[in-house]
């Protein structure tokens, strides 16, 4: 079997940040001012050259808090049309917008960041009741084991909208989160890990991610631990290291497409992965709750991969060529269910078990595989096959 890489995070190079701002205190006004001259004249110029960034997204826009301006001009922050910042920062601009909005908040209040900038080795905290959205582009850097955006023990926030760059640790990073919505999500990485969910929280639950489309990555795509309750409309991943969606102890899963591209190459990881007892109940149990419509695997490494007490699966679909790896790997899962689609060519398909788990059991798997082998070693246990195609099979 092929062993699995160690997390391999990117070399951080840090700075000393500016002091963040305490989110629970009310704005103050132009806490840095360019002077007032200056910023009308500023404000001028951005309107007249199309201050907007040209690749503010549909919808995005018309927050609570907004910072407005570029690298060039300086960055002003305003809360309900009163400025509560100018100055040359994009990060103290956005530190300032989250720390605008109401202290003690029980509904929901918004920031919409129309500017496009770099954060530095910086992070951005998101409290409770917190919608926070990226018209332009964050570009960011690397904070040793932090997210560039994070939110841990938090209630009802959303990132409706964001298109990051830049090599992070993690891009997005979430812990005990209770309610949240990642609408619209491009991560343009150049190294890191796109969306992490951390390994040492308690559970995340009513958790909902509309479209990721990850790239770029020297880690994972999109990383859950430990979620209870997951929405996801799809993965698009591409040229990424790791796996492109990988569940770790993660259970009540609905996912509509997983496509990956180029994903996980030389590695035993896959476009899809499950992981660490994900798809497990409470009471041990793998009734099916992790269903997925599609699967996609060009290239790169595995397609599928459930491994380590998971199961509780159901896949609707896939379509899978030439992977590196295995196009599909069962391996001590229970209760997994491939419901049809093609294999073309690529690794084998196989059934497998470790002698340190239970062998795997309740499998079926209705495929049309042309162009490599289908195997089942050791054998499991009430596993049906439904091949069709060329593919010798060696299964019990």
């Amino acid at each position: 079997m092929t062993t699995l890489p160690a997390m391999n995070h990117p070399p951080t190079a840090p700075s000393t940040p500016p002091a963040s701002p305490d989110v629970r205190r009310r704005p103050r006004l132009l806490r840095r001012a360019f002077g007032a001259s200056l910023a009308v004249l500023a404000l001028l110029a951005a309107t007249l050259t199309g201050g907007a960034p040209a690749m503010a997204q549909q919808d995005c826009g018309g927050g609570d808090a907004v910072v407005t301006g570029s690298q060039q001009q300086g960055f002003t922050t305003s809360y309900r049309g009163q400025t509560v910042y100018q100055g040359e920062s994009y990060i103290v601009a956005i530190w300032e917008a989250v720390g605008s909005l109401t202290p003690g908040r029980t509904s929901q209040e918004s920031v919409s960041v129309m500017a496009s900038g770099w954060i530095g080795h910086h992070t951005i905290d998101l409290p409770s009741h917190t919608s926070f959205e990226v018209c332009g582009t964050m570009d960011v850097g690397s904070a040793t084991g932090r997210g560039a955006i994070e939110a841990f023990g938090a209630t009802d926030v959303a990132i409706p909208h964001l298109t990051m760059t830049g090599s992070p640790w993690f891009g997005l990073h979430f812990g005990a989160v209770r309610g949240l919505h990642l609408g619209q999500i491009t991560l343009e990485l150049a190294g890191g890990l796109g969306v992490r969910f951390d390994r040492e929280s308690p559970d995340s639950t009513s958790v909902v991610m509309d479209r990721i489309h990850v790239s770029g990555t020297d880690n994972h795509g999109v990383e859950t631990w430990n979620v209870n309750g997951l929405d996801i409309g799809a993965v698009i991943a591409r040229d990424v290291g790791y796996a492109g969606l990988l569940l770790n102890n993660t259970r009540n899963a609905r996912i509509g497409l997983v496509d990956g591209h180029n994903v996980a190459t030389g590695t035993g990881y896959a476009t899809f992965r499950m992981a660490n007892t994900a798809g497990r109940a409470a009471d041990g149990g793998y009734d099916t709750n992790v269903v997925v419509d599609k699967v996609v695997a060009h290239g790169g490494g595995r397609g599928i991969f459930c491994v380590s007490q998971s199961g509780g699966l159901h896949v609707g679909e896939v379509e899978l060529s030439g992977t590196g790896g295995n196009a599909v790997l069962i391996e001590n899962c229970y209760n997994v269910t491939l419901a049809s689609g093609t294999v073309d060519g690529g690794g084998e398909v196989r059934i497998a078990s470790r002698s340190e788990f239970p062998l795997t059991r309740d499998v079926s798997i209705t495929l049309e595989v042309n162009g490599t082998s289908v195997r089942e070693s050791p054998c499991g246990e009430n596993i049906t096959w439904r091949i069709t195609g060329d593919a010798p099979q060696h299964i019990c």
